[in-house]
């Protein structure tokens, strides 16, 4: 008759539990008992941004139900879909340790260019240092052989860009409410030496109660030694691109600032300035105008 195995110490194993759209995933983090040193496997080092001591190492224990959810590090399943992008997508999940309903940014590294990894990695450690009620706040991140998971806080209204396309455009009385959160936002950024380059109603989330939360720093680039974007870079989304950008003149708080402007008309028309142009046009009509063309009815 076999012997029954010992019952694991209370410090062998760290649990923590997440609940998926009505499903249960449970990632732990395994601690070997003493006597028994790991293993660790030696490869190439990593950028700090991919070394969260809290969240690299978590491995999925399977329920008794498998699919082909996406998932999580080991494999967690994650939940609704909330929005594609060119190399990954966003899910809601829920912390089931904490009750927390969480965003997870999933980026699949098969066949991602370097170029792409290193504005991930970039991104990372730049969220990692924002703290502001107006910035979406980074949680952690797990990295798996084929993805990497940037767990960041949950909006539950969605994008300014979402709400706009599902109920139409916006009053100016609201547009002002939520410019007001973006420049503070904004503020806070610039204050820290960063500029976001990419200010557009699809990178700007609300709660549900109304709380304006940039997001998508994939393009941001610090400031700290000057001014000014050292770097040059045509970087953005061109209805939303300020002048200098285009001129290859330089990022600084003033584009952001005019990409702001360029939302509020994408709010309080439904669309961006220069909708009803192809991009490179576009892009002429701004560095040629003195201005966007403003919508028409609104207030002086």
């Amino acid at each position: 008759m076999p012997n029954p195995s010992p019952p694991p110490s209370a410090s062998s194993s760290v649990e923590r539990q997440y609940h998926v759209n009505g499903r249960a995933a449970v990632v732990a983090s395994r601690e070997r008992s003493s006597g028994t040193p790991r293993k660790e496997k030696q490869g190439p080092r990593e950028s700090s941004a991919l070394q969260d001591p809290g969240l690299k190492d978590y491995v999925r224990i399977p329920g008794p139900e498998e699919s082909s959810r996406p998932r999580v590090g080991e494999g967690e399943r994650l939940g609704e879909c909330l929005g594609k992008g060119a190399f990954g997508s966003v899910y809601k999940a829920f912390n089931w340790g904490t009750g927390e309903a969480v965003a997870v940014k999933q980026i699949k590294l098969a066949d991602l260019p370097k170029s792409e990894l290193r504005m991930i990695e970039s991104e990372i450690d730049l969220l990692k240092n924002l703290h502001h009620d107006n910035i979406v706040k980074y949680i952690g991140f797990v990295k798996s052989a084929d993805c990497l998971n940037i767990i960041l806080e949950y909006c539950e209204n969605g994008s300014l860009h979402s709400i706009c396309k599902s109920y139409g455009k916006f009053p100016e009385n609201l547009v002002g409410v939520y410019t007001t959160q973006v420049l503070q936002g904004l503020q806070y950024l610039h204050d820290q030496g960063v500029i976001h380059r990419d200010i557009k109603g699809a990178n700007i989330l609300t709660t549900k109660d109304g709380k304006v939360k940039l997001a998508d720093f994939g393009v941001s680039t610090s400031t700290l030694a000057g001014g000014q974007d050292k770097e040059a870079q045509v970087v953005g989304t061109p209805y939303w691109m300020a002048p200098e950008i285009i001129q290859l003149s330089g990022a600084s708080p003033a584009s952001d600032i005019w990409s702001v402007g360029c939302t509020v008309i994408e709010l309080l028309q439904g669309r961006p300035p220069y909708h009803n142009l192809a991009a490179m046009p576009a892009l002429f009509a701004i560095v040629n105008d003195d201005h966007p063309p403003l919508p028409e009815g609104i207030s002086p």
